[in-house]
């Protein structure tokens, strides 16, 4: 069955990881309800109130359109949700803190090789179909002398340690 190319390409990066973190930077965001005038004369504190949810929604983005660096995004996106209790009115009253939390550990879980196929063998060549797979004065199952099978150190001699 052929998939889609939405599926292919939702598949390709942590896509609701990233959708849970702008939901959640945008919950928090629509739950901030000072009008601009009274944040920009309470000052920094009612100003951090509406840029932590922007960066927040932002960074969900990212996630989702900028996947190679997921563990950086999906890290700060915790770590704002967190602070967004403090700023934001609970984080939200906690939903908008709950999304973001859960899509930054989706995000942070998730793994990109876990919808690819697995590489094909080589074809063999004629020179592997000549060949027995082993020497023949060895036994098969023994492993050949390498120097990483070789012992690192030789025993001391007696006496010369042990007191002998």
């Amino acid at each position: 069955m052929a998939r889609s190319k939405f599926w292919q390409w939702r598949h390709a990066r942590p896509f609701w990881g990233g959708l849970f973190v702008f939901l959640g930077g945008a919950e928090i965001f629509l739950t901030v309800k000072a009008p601009l005038p009274v944040v920009v004369h309470v000052g920094m504190q009612g100003f951090i109130g509406y840029l932590l949810p922007i960066v927040l929604a932002l960074l969900g983005l990212l996630i989702i359109f900028s996947p190679a660096q997921r563990l950086f995004y999906s890290l700060v996106a915790a770590i704002l949700a967190l602070a967004s209790w403090l700023t934001s009115n609970l984080g939200g009253f906690i939903v908008g803190l709950l999304l973001a939390l859960v899509g930054s550990a989706l995000t942070f879980a998730w793994s990109p090789d876990k919808y690819t196929s697995p590489p094909s063998p080589p074809p063999p060549s004629s020179e592997d179909l000549d060949e027995p797979p082993y020497q023949e004065d060895e036994a098969p199952g023994v492993q050949p002398e390498t120097s990483q099978s070789l012992p690192r150190h030789k025993r001391p001699e007696p006496g010369l340690l042990s007191g002998e």
